[in-house]
């Protein structure tokens, strides 16, 4: 799937997509407790989409990887499309 295909509300979205920005980890509280979380910003030649990386996600990925990304949703934070990889069913791998 490339990115300007992407909407809000979608489920089980799979693409590859380029690393080009990645924030510093920053503490969020969460209702599980208190989380690491990271902004990235994914592109491809269609478009770009912000993605965040939770704790153990954070360190795996780097400016500059090419990253597949397969069971993802999609939503609206602050009026921005976000991408959201799920603990048990979302994978995040590099690909070079």
């Amino acid at each position: 799937m490339k990115i300007a295909d992407i909407k809000a509300g979608m489920n089980n979205v799979s693409l590859q997509a380029k690393v080009v920005d990645k924030s510093e980890a920053r503490n969020v509280q969460t209702r599980y407790g208190p989380k690491q979380v990271a902004d990235t910003t994914l592109e491809d030649d269609s478009g770009q989409i912000s993605m965040s990386l939770w704790e153990n996600d954070i360190n795996t990925v780097s400016v500059g990887d090419v990253v597949n990304v397969s069971g993802a949703y999609t939503t609206q934070f602050k009026d921005k499309l976000q991408l959201n990889i799920p603990r048990k069913t979302g994978k995040i791998e590099i690909v070079k």
